[in-house]
């Protein structure tokens, strides 16, 4: 991946309550699976942080193909529940030659990031505060398929 132009998105989110979680897990899954066979994809992991945020981090060959996965199939759907599960959602991306980045640049490049829209903000998504208090671990990696 190292040497091209690669499309990164690097997103957080908080569940505002535990009885969201076998749900977003089931979610979550299920669009990292839809990720690996999406055209374009070229890398990924999910991780989580010590506050209780989920983060993600993908690379794509492009913008438009990371735009055609997240407009379509369970992550286009998941997408809409997240609105009323979670209270904290933000995102970055940006384009490099560095391949996937470390948990320590995830946590830099979301830091510069934007806030996503939720129905129930908690004070720190209010107060437009895009990252916890450290930066993520991650735990699954994500590889398309050869």
């Amino acid at each position: 991946m190292s040497g091209e132009m690669t499309f990164v998105s690097v997103t957080r989110l908080h569940l505002r309550s535990k009885r969201f979680w076998l749900s977003f897990v089931i979610y979550a899954l299920r669009g990292g699976a839809q990720a690996r066979r999406s055209p374009g994809f070229r890398g990924g992991a999910l991780g989580h942080d010590a506050q209780g945020g989920q983060w993600t981090i993908t690379a794509w060959e492009s913008e438009a193909a990371m735009r055609d996965f997240r407009n379509a199939g369970v992550h286009a759907v998941a997408m809409r529940k997240l609105l009323e599960w979670c209270d904290e959602a933000s995102f970055a991306s940006y384009t490099t030659d560095e391949g996937l980045p470390t948990a320590d640049t995830a946590y830099q490049r979301l830091a510069a990031g934007r806030t996503s829209k939720v129905n129930h903000p908690s004070a720190a998504h209010t107060a437009r505060r895009t990252v916890s208090n450290g930066a993520p671990r991650f735990v699954l990696k994500l590889r398309p398929p050869r």
